[in-house]
């Protein structure tokens, strides 16, 4: 159990904004790990009446001495330091204690409306728990995360009421990968690979700051809830 005074940090981190976050009617939670066979990465899949393109992995003709998605120096999540989405340093040791859901969001995707509800939903149900969700703008994956800082600050605010903690755009995949996507790749690979597929891809993290979980972008927020009660009665 996390002491007093760790819960207290990372409450006082918590990405606040205007209203509560509201929770959606109901909740599915079928099993979701890794919902899709290898073969079906680079093919288009449904969710709803969108289609989300799945980007399949280019093959790897990397410029020369280019670090291109390689470990990270660190042995655990809590020893990287990342940006708010307010430009401010955020030592993620202040999570040690916490189950984490670390998910690349965008603002106009296929995907947004139903990963913001259910995010959000899951984050109002167990942040009081010792749950926290870390999201991280990127606009990599058909240019669907635009905005500047503050444009999606108040997207997520205004449309969603999201109250986890928001960070600044990073990328997730090629040279200027950031850091910590890095380690969280070298972490869970499996048939997913080196690459992050597409918006909304997720990864769960013990409190421990180990990655115990990588969930593909089609895989909903409710569909790990279960895998997040394991975590938090450890």
């Amino acid at each position: 159990m996390a002491s007093t005074t760790t819960t207290t940090a990372a409450a006082a981190a918590r990405f606040t904004c205007l209203a509560p976050a509201t929770r959606p009617a109901s909740a599915s939670a079928s099993a979701g790990r890794f919902l899709l066979p290898a073969r079906q990465w680079g093919a288009a899949t449904t969710h709803g009446s969108a289609a989300v393109p799945v980007v399949a992995a280019p093959s790897r003709r990397w410029a020369p001495g280019v670090a291109y998605a390689t470990a990270a120096t660190g042995k655990s999540v809590h020893d990287f330091t990342v940006k708010d989405i307010d430009g401010k340093d955020v030592a993620l040791s202040k999570f040690k204690g916490r189950a984490l859901l670390i998910v690349n969001v965008a603002s106009q995707c296929g995907l947004t409306t139903a990963n913001y509800t259910e995010l959000s939903h899951l984050y109002e149900k167990y942040k009081t728990q010792g749950f926290e969700i870390l999201a991280f703008p990127c606009n990599q994956f058909g240019a669907q995360e635009p905005g500047s800082n503050p444009q999606i600050k108040q997207f997520a605010c205004t449309r969603f009421k999201a109250e986890f903690p928001i960070f600044d755009k990073v990328d997730v995949n090629g040279p200027n990968t950031a850091p910590i996507y890095k380690f969280l790749k070298s972490s869970a690979g499996g048939f997913l690979g080196d690459l992050v597929k597409w918006n909304f891809e997720k990864f769960l993290v013990d409190k421990t700051g180990k990655v115990v979980e990588r969930y593909p972008p089609t895989t909903s927020p409710f569909q790990i809830e279960k895998d997040i009660q394991k975590l938090l009665a450890a």
